[in-house]
């Protein structure tokens, strides 16, 4: 379900509700905001082409369920860097977090090139373990955060890179071994290119 069409139609980008491990979802205040009917709001999303389903809740808010989040692979951003010290190059320093994860996505690329992982159609349905939703579920704020006053850069960038890191070393995105390249490298490769288009690092992909 493209979150362009989402955001279009509630007028703002929705926020990710809960962990993402199990389901996809989202909640939005757009209909308070906008002072319209919830109920009329929700019937018009639930015609959007990949909403599983839209709950009403009180107080107006919608919950809006989708199967496959992987758009937000294919729209990201830079993002503004803080100004971190560059030492020291432990966990303790929040630059190293961040810059260390960029570095390790950038490689990501590049092993990727020398085993030959296709590049070919990305299916985002199959980054469907634990560790790689996690990362979609952090990229899945960067909208609202874009259109808040107070973005909070400095501590999405930290959960971003530190969401990136446990999906880098639980779920390997090129093959090991006499693995064969197949689809899910792809798609974690692709969301690995991501990872690396919105973190700061030493060069931008």
């Amino acid at each position: 379900m493209p979150i362009i069409g989402l955001t279009t139609v509630l007028g703002e980008p929705p926020a990710p509700d809960g962990t993402w491990e199990h389901e996809v979802a989202y909640v939005s205040a757009a209909a308070l905001r906008r002072r319209v009917p919830p109920d009329e709001l929700a019937a018009r999303v639930r015609e959007l082409a990949g909403v599983t389903s839209v709950e009403v809740r009180p107080g107006g808010f919608l919950r809006i369920v989708v199967p496959v989040p992987g758009e937000l692979v294919e729209q990201a951003e830079p993002v503004p860097e803080p100004d971190w010290p560059d030492f020291p190059r432990t966990w303790d320093n929040p630059g190293f977090v961040v810059r260390y994860a960029h570095a390790r996505a950038r490689a990501v690329q590049r092993w990727a090139r020398d085993l030959e992982v296709p590049q070919g159609t990305f299916r985002p349905e199959l980054l469907d373990d634990r560790a790689h939703r996690a990362v979609l579920r952090v990229l899945a704020e960067l909208p609202g955060r874009r259109r808040s006053q107070d973005p909070g850069w400095e501590r999405y960038l930290v959960r971003l890179a530190l969401a990136y890191h446990d999906a880098h070393e639980q779920a390997p995105a090129v093959p090991r071994g006499d693995e064969e390249p197949s689809p899910v490298h792809t798609a974690r490769v692709r969301l690995a290119q991501a990872v690396a288009t919105v973190l700061p690092g030493p060069e931008r992909l």
